[in-house]
């Protein structure tokens, strides 16, 4: 009886390693067929048959991109953007969701409700544009940060974190005589980290990964032109160089394909967020454990 218990934990072991494995490699495959499409050559790219690694080595697809000057000054842009952006999205996002979460807020339920519908309700892009246009935030810095301060996805997951908290770490610090601010910021907010530290790399991926604002409130001013916009300006020019070359497979003149400029682009606006993520991954594994404990 015990080895055949013994027999089955080894199948059921087997069977979840072989499970995990197969979804791991299904996972990072098309990572990694990315990468190696970027380091190939780009007219035989265009043959196609690039899966695990480069054919022909090369890293001609990433001296296209960072030998463009404006690169630098764009990058600068995007950090600051992400930066700054992140920084007063979460400060926004949690004083929101603060006051959404408290009982005693008057307006807490008609505040809520709005804040549901716009999920499922947007104005468009038109109203959205001349509002930006009125409000003066054209070839601004601040059009990057103003209208993507709050979310009211990012709202909802902080209020619903606030919520589940006792009561008592609120009433106390209130007894103490600790106001609002006080205990939004010094007691809420640290003993919150998990789900601030979701919603900041929620934001960051969010303004890092952005172009589309800049090609509308800001393509005419190039000092705030965005990496990922420049990046979008370089796979244009590549796939127009493309067109003129006649899609010809034999073409000499052929030094990139946009294949190959948009895995390089899809390597440079990732490798940043993956650095990231590990310094906040602690702080998912703290949500974790916070959650066991609770049940």
């Amino acid at each position: 009886m015990r080895n055949q218990r013994a027999w089955q934990d080894i199948a059921f072991s087997g069977a979840n390693y072989t499970l995990l494995a197969a979804l791991g490699f299904f996972t990072l495959f098309p990572f990694w067929n990315l990468f190696s499409i970027s380091l190939n050559d780009a007219l035989d790219t265009l043959k196609g048959g690039i899966y695990f690694y480069p054919r022909h080595f090369t890293l001609t697809n990433y001296e296209i991109i960072f030998r463009n000057d404006s690169l630098v000054h764009a990058t600068f842009i995007s950090v600051a953007r992400t930066v700054v952006g992140t920084a007063l999205g979460v400060i926004a996002t949690a004083m929101l969701a603060y006051s959404l979460s408290r009982k005693t807020f008057v307006m807490r339920k008609p505040f809520n409700i709005i804040l549901v519908f716009t999920l499922f309700v947007n104005a468009g892009l038109l109203p959205s544009y001349l509002l930006i246009r009125d409000l003066g935030l054209m070839n601004h810095f601040a059009v990057y940060i103003v209208p993507a301060l709050i979310s009211a996805y990012n709202v909802i997951i902080v209020r619903s974190y606030f919520e589940q908290l006792p009561d008592g770490i609120v009433e106390s610090a209130t007894i103490d005589g600790a106001n609002d601010y006080q205990v939004l910021f010094r007691i809420v907010m640290p003993v919150s980290m998990p789900v601030i530290a979701t919603i900041t790399l929620f934001i960051a991926v969010v303004h890092w990964n952005s172009w589309f604002d800049n090609y509308l409130y800001t393509s005419g001013t190039e000092s705030l032109n965005t990496l990922q916009f420049e990046l979008q300006k370089i796979l244009l020019q590549s796939a127009n160089e493309l067109v003129a070359s006649g899609n010809s497979l034999s073409s000499q003149q052929l030094r990139t394909n946009p294949e190959t400029i948009r895995a390089s682009m899809t390597m440079v606006v990732t490798l940043p967020i993956l650095f990231v993520y590990p310094f906040l991954q602690r702080f998912f594994v703290k949500g974790i454990m916070f959650a066991s404990m609770k049940e």
